[in-house]
């Protein structure tokens, strides 16, 4: 009895004294860490929906779903398309490596994505969490990059509706001066042709892809989220 009441002692010291904080906060200080240290902030990219991403990331990892946890890509549908609102980050050297253009589907919005279907022919984006698998050629894309989708009911009909990341000249600064927006897709997340191939290359084989919108129903029922 003696032992227990020293034991309780010991912790209520370490909790007063700041020597001892739960796991949770300890991540979220970690994430924070990482935010700062890569200047998301002047970027555009909030810390809750950086926070977000992370915590998908980590439960994909556990699971072993990731062959390398360490790199993320973040879409942040949020934002207008004239915002540069893609983001590679590289967690373990703590670097932004590419923040550029991304289209949304043609029935997403125009300028801002506002409707997700993971319906076939549905010219919509998909929320939610992907891994990223091999690259390919296609016919009419080009080089392109497979993603799979990994949340049932939101995106995991990906690879059937060819959601894939590639190259379109609607997804660049030319465009959006002519036209006031960015193009938009078929629903797939469309990079600018210059920065393409770069990303496909650093981002392929098993890492995590984040695409977010603050969409109710999806914040609420995603499992990697709650």
């Amino acid at each position: 009895m003696r032992k227990i009441v020293t034991y309780l002692f010991f912790l209520l010291f370490l909790v007063v004294n700041n020597a001892w904080t739960p796991e949770i906060e300890s991540e979220e200080i970690a994430n924070d860490d990482i935010y700062t240290a890569v200047s998301l902030s002047e970027t555009g990219l909030a810390r809750d929906v950086f926070n977000l991403a992370i915590k998908g990331l980590k439960k994909l990892d556990t699971e072993g779903k990731l062959n390398n946890p360490t790199i993320v890509t973040i879409a942040d549908y949020s934002q207008s398309s004239n915002r540069k609102r893609l983001y590679v980050i590289d967690l373990k050297n703590r670097k932004l490596l590419f923040n550029t253009y991304v289209a949304h589907g043609r029935n997403t919005g125009d300028e801002y994505a506002r409707y997700f279907s993971n319906e076939n022919g549905s010219l919509k984006s998909s929320l939610g969490f992907y891994i990223t698998e091999n690259p390919i050629v296609g016919s009419t894309t080009g080089y392109a990059l497979m993603i799979n989708g990994v949340e049932k009911g939101f995106n995991d009909r990906a690879a059937k509706r060819a959601i894939i990341i590639h190259a379109a000249e609607y997804a660049t600064e030319n465009f959006i001066k002519k036209y006031g927006r960015l193009g938009r897709s078929l629903g797939c997340p469309a990079l600018p042709p210059d920065m393409n191939k770069p990303i496909i290359d650093r981002i392929k084989g098993g890492t995590c892809l984040f695409i977010y919108n603050p969409d109710n129903n999806y914040i609420c029922s995603s499992s990697l989220l709650n």
